[in-house]
């Protein structure tokens, strides 16, 4: 008998993340996912397509290549040909500064959120910037980009005072997975109760809440920002938030019908990849 979650992946999800739920939890083809990824990559390396659902162009965005190496990173597919062509894509468009932009201008040439927004001409952002740079280290990647792309994080990084949550969370990938554990261990002390006054720590919080389990979906390399404690009240508290369809969905605005079942399939894969990776039975 199909599984509540399941029926709901089936019902809503992508057929890229119903091949990710076949391919992590029931036995399937990792290959058949990479298949399906490659169709949102371009001709110059970049993704698009609505990899990103809030993105709906066909040009080429940095936040969709970091959607595609966290999908590559479950799969443990770095060796992909689809990795180096993605960042000769990011040194196409890197700034001065070594980092790429949070968007391009030319998220204006299609549908897309109201709150992907740039100038002519945006500097580089430690979103998408760190958490790219971290994924890049975690596989040991070597790419001519990942030089600078650090180095202009380090120095992003060292300035922060006060942090947002979508940037907390790229700052945490980096210093999680970057090489220089001692100068991540450091930055992290500074930072970690900005970092900690983004988290809602009531698991039922309502609204655009941003939770422990969104800073850590898995158990973290070095850094210790949340107790055992915390963590076990919000897994416990993660199946009590699926929606009565089995599967779960987002609690941030959705500006046109069919983002709800695109973000709805994604996020439950990911709420199911944090269940197993905190060795949390999956429904």
């Amino acid at each position: 008998m199909e599984s509540t979650v399941e029926r709901y992946i089936q019902l809503n999800a992508r057929l890229l993340d119903r091949l990710r739920y076949e391919a992590l939890f029931k036995g399937g083809s990792k290959e058949r996912v990479l298949q399906a990824l490659r169709a949102y990559q371009n001709p110059d390396g970049g993704f698009a397509h609505a990899l990103e659902p809030d993105l709906r162009g066909t040009t080429s965005q940095p936040e969709p290549v970091e959607m595609a190496f966290w999908i590559l990173d479950e799969l443990d597919a770095f060796d992909d040909p689809m990795v180096p062509a993605a960042c000769d894509y990011l040194s196409s468009v890197t700034t001065k500064d070594g980092g790429v932009p949070f968007v391009l201008p030319s998220v204006n040439e299609a549908p897309h959120a109201p709150w992907w927004q740039t100038d002519d001409d945006p500097p580089g952002n430690l979103i998408p910037t760190a958490s790219l740079a971290g994924l890049l280290h975690k596989h040991a990647v070597d790419h001519p980009w990942l030089g600078p792309a650090t180095a202009f994080c380090w120095d992003a990084i060292a300035e922060i005072e006060q942090t947002s949550p979508y940037q907390a969370r790229a700052v945490l990938t980096f210093l999680d997975l970057v090489d220089d554990e001692d100068r991540a261990l450091s930055e992290f002390a500074r930072l970690k109760e900005s970092i900690l006054a983004m988290v809602s720590m009531d698991p039922h919080a309502t609204g655009e809440a941003h939770f422990p389990l969104d800073f850590a979906p898995a158990p973290m390399r070095r850094l210790s920002l949340f107790t055992d404690e915390t963590i076990g009240r919000h897994l416990d508290a993660l199946l009590e938030t699926r929606t009565p369809e089995g599967g779960w969905e987002p609690n941030f605005p959705m500006w046109t019908p069919v983002v709800r079942h695109e973000w709805g399939g994604h996020l439950t894969l990911a709420r199911l990849n944090t269940l197993h990776a905190y060795g949390r039975p999956t429904p």
